[in-house]
Parts: C-alpha cells; sequence; structure tokens
C-alpha cells in the first residue's frame, strides 16, 4: 500500500511540473504600453482652452513592445481641485464650485489589428452649455496582455 502511495505522489509530482514547464520560445511581455500627447499633434496641451460647442480632435500617440488593445478617453471637470498621479504639469485653477452642467465624456476604444503603434484621433464636439472651467482629460491604453498606462492634463472649458 506504502509502495503504491509513493508511486501515485511522484506521478502527480512529475505530471505537476511538466504542467507548469515554460516555453524557452515564449516571451513574456513585462513592459507596459506608452502613451504621449508630447508630439506634434498630440491634443490637449497642458492648459489649453477649449470653447464650447467647439469640436476638436483628441490625438494621442500610443506604442507597445507587442500589441495593442485598446484605449479610452475620460473628460471630467475638475471643480473640487483634484489631481491624478499620471497627470503631466498644472494650470492655474479657478476658485471651487459645485457642478451644474458639466461635460463628462467617457468612451472605450478598440485597436484592431495586432498594431504596435497608434494614433488615437477621436472628434469630439464642446457642448454649447457645459459648465466653464476646470476640467482633466485623461487618456488610458492597455495592450493585448493588460499591461496599462495612463497620462491625464489640465484643460479649460471657457465661453
Amino acid at each position: 500500500m506504502k509502495l503504491v502511495f509513493k508511486s501515485i505522489s511522484l506521478f502527480a509530482l512529475i505530471i505537476s511540473l511538466v504542467a507548469c514547464s515554460s516555453d524557452d520560445d515564449t516571451q513574456k511581455d513585462e513592459q507596459k504600453p506608452t502613451i504621449s500627447i508630447n508630439y506634434s499633434n498630440g491634443f490637449p496641451q497642458v492648459c489649453d482652452e477649449l470653447k464650447r460647442g467647439e469640436t476638436y480632435n483628441f490625438r494621442a500617440l500610443v506604442t507597445d513592445n507587442q500589441e495593442l488593445a485598446s484605449y479610452s478617453i475620460d473628460i471630467h471637470h475638475n471643480f473640487d481641485h483634484h489631481t491624478h498621479d499620471d497627470q503631466e504639469g498644472t494650470c492655474e485653477l479657478e476658485p471651487k464650485k459645485d457642478p451644474v452642467n458639466p461635460l463628462i465624456y467617457m468612451e472605450n476604444f478598440s485597436i484592431e489589428g495586432a498594431k504596435t503603434e497608434y494614433e488615437i484621433n477621436i472628434p469630439i464636439t464642446i457642448p454649447a452649455d457645459a459648465d466653464t472651467g476646470n476640467y482633466h482629460c485623461a487618456y488610458s491604453v492597455t495592450d493585448q496582455t493588460g499591461w496599462q498606462a495612463r497620462t491625464s492634463v489640465d484643460i479649460k472649458i471657457v465661453e
């Protein structure tokens, strides 16, 4: 009986080692993607003023060492003066206030076709009745393995 138990235990150990062994041909993705608005077409830049009723092309360049999967754009008010840990630069803030009709834009997009570089280029219209004041524009990008990068900037919506 002891011999049977030892044989089964040894067999289970060998199976688990083989099942968990790694394939030398497979490379782990240990790099997160990059995202930048700091190039000639990047928009918006820190402290840009966007006019109500106007349409702007929000642009950022995203790259990855293997394959990009998706990105998102998030525009939200900063009437309470909060910050983000991935924030590029800061602007002079207007006094704190309560939102009445703030612009809130949150959309997710897929990147098709196994790309390692992609330029985000999304037209967004600032509603004519949106609250003016301090806002954040945040970009996020995710690669196929789940790594994510983010960046956000202070912007203002004006009359």
